[in-house]
């Protein structure tokens, strides 16, 4: 999530990994479920996630700048007045492509993944959540940290608005992480590392951007991370 303007996710591929036997299968999530008919497939349900943020892109570009700013930023302005639904609705929100293209080829890659693993109906719900904690965060922190600093000319940082899919992206991206921790990832495309270290490098930039209160939210993106530290315990329990 960019905090004003677009932040993003460090550029990364990866090396694509088939799934261990333990995990579960799509079916015993989508068995017995009546809308399950209704989901895309596995590739088709992250295909659907990239199409929706870029046809939010797109009506950056053609709609009303202060419609798209009451409806699809996260600010605490926006929460006060009863906006509530820019919870979710920045999370598929980006005004630069930059931004844009940097999430959704994590989401692309990273997603392809979790939902080829755990089905169309993990993934949805996991960019929610990741999404949503995200936005919380967010919120807490220009409620209670924000206001005992100020931006440049004397700008009161609690009235900051923010958008992007990077706390959703996180939550996928981290979960793929937690289970293929020794996964080869190439950092820029070309760089190998172990996916453990991207996710370290991930997790510590966030912590860094929360302390130096830059544009780029470091807290939206450690809820996404927190929820991806929450499904992967889950699935270490066999709760999932």
């Amino acid at each position: 999530m960019a905090a004003r303007e677009a932040g993003s996710l460090e550029l990364f591929s990866l090396q694509r990994r088939r799934s261990s036997g333990w995990f579960p299968s799509s079916s015993m999530f989508l068995s017995g479920v009546s809308w399950a008919k209704w989901l895309p497939s596995a590739d088709g349900a992250v295909l659907m996630l990239v199409g929706a943020n870029v046809g939010v892109f797109m009506l950056w570009h053609l709609a009303d700048p202060s419609f798209m700013r009451r409806h699809f930023m996260i600010s605490l302005d926006n929460f006060k007045s009863g906006r509530l639904h820019t919870l979710l609705t920045n999370a598929f929100s980006h005004a630069e492509s930059g931004h844009l293209i940097s999430n959704m080829i994590g989401l692309y890659f990273f997603g392809s993944s979790i939902s080829n693993m755990f089905g169309p109906a993990f993934l949805l719900k996991l960019y929610v959540a990741g999404a949503l904690a995200g936005s919380a965060f967010f919120l807490l922190e220009k409620a209670f940290l924000a206001p005992r600093r100020q931006f440049y000319g004397g700008w009161d940082n609690s009235r900051t608005p923010a958008l992007g899919a990077s706390a959703a992206a996180n939550a996928i991206i981290l979960l793929d992480i937690f289970l293929y921790p020794k996964k080869l990832v190439y950092l820029y495309f070309f760089i190998p590392i172990p996916a453990a270290i991207m996710g370290a490098i991930l997790i510590g930039a966030d912590l860094q951007r929360v302390k130096r209160q830059g544009q780029v939210s470091g807290t939206s993106h450690l809820g996404g991370a927190l929820i991806a530290a929450l499904a992967w315990a889950r699935i270490r329990k066999g709760w999932i």
